[in-house]
């Protein structure tokens, strides 16, 4: 690529603002940029996507016939963005290992396209509200990893890396401002119940622990002052109703920490009566043939039909960003 090519470019703001989103999540879809950077308008995001190819900022990873191309930063894009001191603000890592970081395997790059489907969904969705401002949606897990202990693996402590972080801005009636923090996980389908019950245990330890306190500059006795949700995605609704049953089952319980939704309600409205929680699924269920008391501690899977459709037509949702949202 010549150096004139760039420099008919006429870089804009909103370029710079595209490459800083595809340095933070990796890969993502033309799709995803008209969501992010250019209100969802494709036409737009396809021709400014063509000029910043056409100079050597953005690759293009070639996939089957059926599939979107991924698209990713270039090591010029990268220079472009040290250039304008975006990188600074970010970990220490060299040029060679941040070029690394668009080379994902098929399986783990299905999974970030999911993550950047979410939060192409949830972005769309607040740019459509007066009430709701994104401040912050990071899904560079290295930004918010964390130490907490495992449960129910002898105290071991394990270093979590969301999928996503989230802070939404809602402007209240007086003038002022509050804050709803999230963290992000979209279930692989491939964990054991196991694994995502221990990861729930995770986040509840780093919040009643102090962790998230600590790391927002508060003293680790001011944890109450920082709460967060978890928001768990799933394929399936019978994933989620199996993980809700199991955190239910967790030793201590967790009923409100973590809400629940599936992948086809989270890319439809985000905002919409789609979560529930453990709490919901032990109400709904409550002196019926699927009352979670009742329901064996030693797991084997069994489908259950019949148990999907009662809790799809029983079990409270709400909106996670609303006063009916789970207390």
């Amino acid at each position: 690529m010549t150096k004139s090519s760039l420099d008919s470019l006429c870089f804009q703001e909103r370029d710079l603002t595209l490459l800083r989103s595809l340095f933070e999540s990796r890969v993502m879809t033309a799709r995803h940029a008209a969501a992010l950077c250019f209100d969802g308008r494709k036409e737009a995001a396809k021709k400014r996507l063509q000029k910043l190819k056409t100079a050597g900022l953005v690759g293009e990873r070639k996939r089957h016939v059926n599939e979107p191309s991924v698209l990713f930063l270039t090591r010029k894009g990268l220079m472009m963005l040290q250039k304008h001191g975006i990188i600074n603000q970010y970990p220490a890592l060299d040029l060679p290992v941040l070029d690394k970081r668009a080379r994902v395997s098929e399986i783990t790059l299905r999974h970030e396209l999911d993550v950047m489907d979410a939060k192409a969904a949830f972005h769309s969705a607040i740019k459509k509200s007066e009430a709701f401002t994104s401040v912050e949606f990071s899904t560079w897990p290295l930004l918010y990893q964390f130490e907490a202990f495992r449960p129910g693996y002898n105290g071991e402590e394990v270093t979590v890396k969301p999928d996503g972080f989230i802070r939404i801005h809602e402007k209240e009636k007086d003038g002022g401002l509050s804050e709803h923090t999230f963290f992000l996980e979209v279930d692989r389908s491939s964990e054991t119940q196991d694994t995502l019950v221990a990861r729930a245990g995770c986040y509840l330890d780093y919040y009643k622990s102090g962790g998230f306190a600590i790391r927002n500059g508060a003293d680790r006795s001011a944890y109450k002052e920082f709460p967060f949700r978890v928001l768990m995605v799933f394929k399936s609704a019978e994933r989620r109703n199996n993980t809700a049953l199991r955190l239910l089952q967790s030793t201590p319980p967790i009923l409100t920490q973590v809400c629940l939704s599936t992948f086809g309600e989270v890319t439809a409205d985000p905002l919409g009566s789609i979560w529930t929680s453990p709490r919901d699924y032990r109400e709904a269920t409550k002196g019926t043939p699927f009352d979670a008391e009742k329901q064996p501690r030693t797991w084997g899977y069994r489908s259950q039909p019949e148990r999907e459709l009662f809790i799809e037509r029983t079990v409270r949702k709400w909106p996670i960003l609303s006063e009916d949202a789970v207390a």
